[in-house]
C-alpha cells in the first residue's frame, strides 16, 4: 500500500536530503511539492526545488508558496545554506514547468479530491499551510496528521529557545498547531540525533556516483557553515544533523523514533523568546496533548536508511 504526502519545503540542503529519501521509496505517494522561503528566499527555493526534482527525473507537480510570513519580515538562512540555497552545488536547469496552481490552490484541490487522507511532510516555515487552513478549514478532515520539522522543547538554534523554522513564521506554526490537526514535531531534540559522522560522509563519498559528489559538497558546506557551540567539544561541531530528514523518516519508519504526546503552543510576543515551541512536558496548562513529540532516534538504522537512498537515487541521476 502506498502513503499520500504532500512535501511542503524551503530546499535548503537537509531540504533535498529530505526529498532524496521521499524520491528513493516508491511506497510514498508524492501528490505535490510546494514550496515557500525560509533557507532562501521564495525565488530560490522553488528553483532549487524544480532543478532537484528534474535531476532526479520525478514527474511531480511543484507549485510556488507564499512569499513571506504571514506578519514578520523573512529572514533567510544564507549564512548556513549558501546564496543559492545549497551550498553552492549547481543542478542543471530545470526540465520540468512550475505549476501554473499556486501551493495553496494546488493543495486545497489535492486534498479536497482524494478519497483517503494524506499525509503533509513540512521541513520549513509553516507559512503556506497555515494559510491554507485558514482559507480552506474545509480540508483538516482530509489531513491525516502532519510531521513537521521545527520547533523545540529544550534549546533553540536561533534565540536560547527558538528553532528556526518556528522563529521565522511563528504565527503561521501557532494556525498550525492550534488547528486541530495530528502533529508529529521532529525538533532539535530529535535533530541533533539524527547526525552523519565525517567517516559516514566518507561511505556516500565511496558510491562514486555525480549525485553522491553532490551530496557530500553539500554536507560538508553545511557543517563548515555551523558555528561552533561553547557546551559542546569540537567532535560534535563536527557532526551533520540532517533535520529535515527526521519528517521524512518517520512517515516511513515511525518505529525509528520515540517521543511524547504533549500540549504545544507557540510562543508570539515574547522579549527573548518569540518563535518558541512551548511543550508542556509537566501537563501545567491543563489542556489535552496536540503533538507527539519527538526526542530519541535509532540513529544507526536512519543513517543506513539515508545512504540506502543515496544509493538509489544516484542511478535515477545518472
Amino acid at each position: 500500500m502506498t502513503i499520500p504526502v504532500i512535501i511542503d519545503c524551503d530546499p535548503g540542503i537537509d531540504d533535498v536530503m529530505a526529498l532524496t529519501l521521499a524520491f528513493a521509496h516508491p511506497q510514498l505517494d508524492i501528490k505535490l511539492i510546494t514550496t515557500e522561503p525560509g533557507n532562501q528566499t521564495q525565488e530560490k527555493t522553488v528553483y532549487n526545488a524544480l532543478a532537484f526534482t528534474s535531476y532526479m527525473k520525478q514527474n511531480i507537480e511543484v507549485a510556488k508558496g507564499l512569499e513571506a510570513p504571514i506578519f514578520r519580515k523573512l529572514k533567510v538562512a544564507k549564512d548556513v545554506h549558501g546564496d543559492d540555497g545549497l551550498g553552492g552545488v549547481h543542478f542543471p536547469k530545470p526540465t520540468i514547468n512550475l505549476s501554473k496552481r499556486t501551493a495553496i490552490e494546488a493543495m486545497e484541490e489535492i486534498l479536497l479530491a482524494s478519497d483517503e487522507q494524506i499525509i503533509l511532510i513540512a521541513t520549513g516555515p509553516l507559512t503556506n499551510i497555515g494559510a491554507l487552513l485558514l482559507a480552506h478549514p474545509e480540508v483538516k478532515q482530509k489531513i491525516k496528521y502532519i510531521s513537521y520539522m521545527g520547533g523545540a522543547a529544550v534549546g533553540g538554534n536561533m534565540s536560547p529557545t527558538a528553532e528556526f523554522n518556528v522563529y521565522v513564521d511563528p504565527h503561521a506554526a501557532e494556525i498550525v498547531f492550534q488547528s486541530g490537526i495530528p502533529i508529529v514535531m521532529s525538533g532539535l531534540d530529535v535533530t541533533h540525533k539524527a547526525y552523519v559522522t565525517l567517516e559516514e560522509l566518507g561511505k556516500i563519498e565511496a558510491i562514486g556516483s555525480d549525485f553522491a559528489q553532490k551530496v557530500v559538497a553539500m554536507l560538508k558546506f553545511y557543517v563548515n557553515a555551523i558555528k561552533p557551540t561553547v557546551f559542546h567539544g569540537p567532535e560534535y561541531d563536527k557532526r551533520i544533523r540532517l533535520h529535515d530528514l527526521c519528517a521524512v523518516s518517520y512517515v516511513l519508519t515511525p518505529e525509528l523514533f520515540d517521543g511524547d504526546d504533549c500540549y504545544v503552543a507557540v510562543e508570539l510576543e515574547g522579549k527573548y523568546t518569540a518563535g518558541t515551541t512551548v511543550v508542556d512536558y509537566g501537563q501545567r496548562t491543563g489542556l489535552p496533548a496536540n503533538v507527539k513529540v519527538l526526542h530519541t532516534v535509532n540513529r544507526e538504522k536512519f543513517v543506513e536508511q539515508f545512504l540506502e537512498a543515496i544509493q538509489t537515487m544516484s542511478h535515477h541521476s545518472s
